[in-house]
């Protein structure tokens, strides 16, 4: 079987995806990403074989638009509702209209057997309708988006399709989903399971990263995304930080690129700043997590089973948040002047270590996630469906 992988031009899009992909190569069959430049690295650092289409699209430009010097998008811009969210994927309907006739030209090179994208990705309904091909979605997170978007997809790309042969836009045949039920969006259209393997890119692993902490201390990890702190959260990192004074008997472990340290001074003793590894070996040693809300880091924190502090500053990073608060498994702070309060994210660490429900919450949606089928076994399924 022949696979072609499209996905839209976001690294942190296509990552979740890499472990159906070898899966897929692992059950003999042939893969193939037909991504953009800004993805060309992520798809070869995976090994796969890899087409560069397009032209570099720099989500970072769409992200900064419009935010003052020094702010970050959370003190700015308000919580985006239902429809705000559903408006989210305008964007990538918008690009499909752009990308449609480089999809189709690598496909009727390559001539798949099946494509595979991420949910956004609306160009491979239409390759996959005008060539006759199954096409699988696979979800990168929650999905709060599509299942509201998908009218509106529908009317914005409805002429394209037409002019292509098409009567309409086509749905998936396929939708993966790797949410664990409880934390399954009540307005996201169901899904076919499959276990979330975090895929956290290649490292050096570093000696200490399986040490744990002294005996009389837990250890904490904050992880806001090197993108969250490009787009003006290094002040938030740093109120962050400064509520592990408040937290005796704790180590925070902080994921900050050396590039970006210079501001972080005056933190208290038990925070260390480290290099950006592989999330989840790291996790290993730690009772929680505190994070921006990206699917990556929600999904990786929960196949390790524990309890998180979400402070989301864009789109689906809020119900991400909200998520694990209906599950049990997390707090929330969405509020800009509540995440910049040291207090406050103090009680809520200190309320997540301290309250043995949440670590019980958060090992039962880790059992969740190790009980849906694998990517092994739902790459057997997609060659039947061929």
């Amino acid at each position: 079987m022949r696979v072609l992988m499209l996905n839209t031009p976001v690294p942190t899009h296509f990552s979740p995806l890499l472990p159906l992909a070898w899966a897929l190569r692992g059950e003999g069959h042939e893969v193939v990403a037909a991504v953009q430049p800004d993805v060309v690295d992520t798809a070869l650092t995976a090994g796969l074989h890899t087409v560069s289409i397009g032209d570099p699209y720099h989500v970072e430009d769409l992200l900064s638009g419009g935010l003052p010097p020094g702010k970050r998008p959370r003190e700015v811009r308000p919580r985006p509702d239902a429809a705000g969210l559903a408006g989210g994927a305008k964007v990538w309907q918008m690009h499909a209209k752009y990308l449609v006739e480089e999809h189709l030209a690598v496909a009727r090179r390559y001539r798949p057997d099946l494509i595979v994208a991420d949910m956004m990705e609306y160009s491979s309904l239409i390759v996959g309708g005008v060539l006759g091909v199954p096409v699988v979605h696979h979800r990168w997170g929650l999905d709060p988006f599509t299942t509201g978007a998908r009218a509106a997809a529908r009317e914005a790309l409805g002429p394209l399709c037409r002019r292509l042969g098409l009567p309409g836009l086509p749905d998936p045949d396929v939708v993966l989903d790797p949410s664990p039920a409880a934390l399954r969006l009540p307005e996201t259209s169901p899904g076919t399971p499959i276990r979330y393997v975090p895929s956290n890119g290649p490292a050096v692993l570093p000696d200490w990263l399986y040490d744990g902490p002294a005996a009389d201390r837990r250890r904490v990890v904050v992880s806001l995304g090197t993108s969250t702190l490009d787009l003006g959260g290094l002040p938030l990192l740093s109120h962050v930080l400064r509520a592990f004074a408040d937290l005796p008997g704790t180590e925070a472990l902080a994921t900050v690129p050396g590039r970006l340290r210079e501001s972080l001074t005056g933190l208290p003793p038990n925070v260390r700043l480290i290099d950006p590894v592989p999330l989840r070996p790291l996790l290993d040693s730690c009772a929680a997590v505190v994070h921006h809300g990206g699917a990556g880091t929600l999904f990786t924190a929960t196949d390790a089973g524990l309890p998180q502090l979400v402070l989301p500053q864009i789109m689906d990073q809020f119900p991400h948040g909200d998520a694990l608060v209906s599950a049990g498994a997390g707090l929330t702070l969405a509020e800009a002047a509540d995440q910049d309060d040291p207090g406050q994210v103090a009680a809520a660490v200190r309320k997540l270590l301290d309250d043995p429900s949440y670590a019980s919450a958060a090992e039962g949606l880790a059992g969740a996630i190790a009980a849906m089928p694998s990517p092994g076994q739902v790459a057997r399924d997609l060659a039947r469906l061929v």
